[in-house]
């Protein structure tokens, strides 16, 4: 179970490494900036090896062959093992004597080593039929070889790598918060652009350095300037709608009186009953207006009361039209919440008529559901879930995303008989919103289903 469980860690933090890598914009830049400077150091490194190995090599290559004779006149002829001792330990040498009577080398562990660097002093002898400048043959058939003991200057590259890697990863550090404080205002933007998003106009995008701005500083005010002008176009969008709607409620009253007043004659029976329901859905269009708008403010102020919402929705189901048939899953002991009743109301009146609406000519009754939750994902920690759901043909992908937008509806004809205005979802949703609560439709294949959220606060 242990040998299972112990990759997990591992495998979680290179997933995030690669999501980093693949979304992060200054995590790109450091390994950019790393990679760039570790394969700028190689090449000069590499380059300067080579420029500088060549040209030194030529020239202590004549120095090299006469002192390396000299250490083998002072080993003598045949080789004598206590010179050659002696030798080892008073130079940075290793001594390797083999032959007919002699065979002795000073530092066996280092045989490899040596065999190494002395390889590569003689492979350009050998290239070109050279003698190799540090081994040399007695005249007693012995043969000397000379090498370069490192072990005194082992120990001081190991300290000096690890100070060279050390100051690489503070160098790292330093470059990822420098990037991080240069791209600082990347973050800013992003929030401020799902503000402005949100419909929240009310904080701009700090600008850095706003007398002498960067091109992150210069974005972030053109994108203030952009959200300044649509919080005017909305303004006035809601200023134009509040204006007409106020206008349009007392010639519609107007008309509706003048229109009662008709002789009840039979030839303009039919006529009056088609003009009053055409003046019902132009006051009721003014209403949604009216209350879309309200609630849409930012100084909106809730009636709350204490409300028990199976009461609520059984007075509702009752008061519809023609006493439809709508099945109830009302969960027990439901708590009281403190809501808005009227607007509530006109939430559940809006989504069971829009389930009806679309259960036309289907055997399956649309249904309500009601339960008390401990914890939603959206962020409501407890409350009140309902859940509105028809059975009816419901709607493709493409339209689901937008059916809680004001003045959207999903068939293009645009005929009463199908639906209102594409009002009533959008004044659900903010009904949920105003509360604290979630507004959210999904297919239900078959039909939609609508959840709504209510918190117990």
């Amino acid at each position: 179970m242990s040998d299972a469980a112990a990759p997990r860690p591992a495998a979680r933090w290179h997933r995030r490494a690669r999501h980093a890598l693949a979304h992060s914009l200054r995590v790109r830049l450091v390994v950019m900036f790393v990679l760039l400077a570790m394969a700028m150091a190689a090449a000069f490194l590499f380059g300067m090896q080579r420029a500088l190995s060549v040209g030194w090599r030529d020239a202590a290559r004549p120095l090299l062959m006469d002192y390396v004779d000299h250490l083998a006149a002072e080993i003598g002829s045949p080789p004598s093992v206590e010179r050659a001792q002696a030798l080892a330990q008073r130079l940075p040498v290793t001594v390797r004597i083999s032959g007919p009577a002699v065979n002795w080398n000073s530092h066996p562990a280092a045989a490899e080593r040596e065999s190494r660097w002395r390889d590569a002093w003689t492979e350009d002898d050998w290239r070109h039929h050279e003698p190799r400048i540090l081994e040399r043959t007695t005249l007693d058939g012995h043969h000397v070889q000379f090498g370069l003991n490192t072990q005194i200057w082992r120990d001081r590259p190991r300290l000096v790598g690890w100070i060279t890697l050390a100051v690489l990863l503070a160098l790292t550090a330093l470059a990822y918060a420098r990037v991080r404080r240069m791209l600082r205002p990347l973050d800013q933007i992003r929030d401020g652009a799902q503000r402005f998003g949100r419909g929240d106009f009310s904080q701009p995008i700090p600008v850095r350095r706003p007398q002498r701005p960067d091109e992150l500083g210069v974005l972030a005010a053109t994108i203030n300037t952009m959200g300044s002008d649509l919080q005017s176009m909305l303004d006035a969008k809601r200023t134009l709608l509040l204006a007409i709607s106020h206008e349009l409620r007392s010639p519609l009253t107007r008309a509706r009186l003048n229109t009662e007043l008709l002789p009840e004659t039979p030839e303009l029976q039919a006529n009056r009953d088609a003009l009053l329901r055409d003046l019902a859905l132009m006051r009721d269009l003014v209403t949604d207006l009216l209350e879309s708008e309200r609630l849409a403010s930012p100084h909106l102020a809730l009636q709350r009361e204490p409300t028990d919402l199976a009461v609520l929705v059984a007075e509702v189901i009752a008061g519809l039209e023609g006493a439809p048939r709508v099945r109830q899953e009302l969960g027990a002991n439901l708590p009281a919440l403190q809501l808005d009743r009227a607007r509530v109301r006109l939430l559940l009146r809006n989504l069971l008529d829009n389930a009806l609406r679309h259960s036309a000519g289907v055997t399956q009754a649309p249904e309500i559901v009601v339960q008390q939750i401990s914890a939603q994902p959206t962020g409501v920690s407890s409350g009140v879930w309902i859940r509105v759901r028809d059975y009816g043909v419901g709607v493709d992908d493409a339209a689901l995303a937008h059916l809680a937008e004001p003045f959207y509806r999903p068939d293009a004809s645009r005929e009463r008989a199908t639906g209102g205005v594409g009002l009533g979802l959008y004044l659900c949703k903010l009904v949920a919103l105003a509360h604290g609560g979630s507004f959210a439709i999904e297919h239900g294949q078959p039909g939609l289903a609508v959840t709504v959220t209510l918190p117990l606060t």
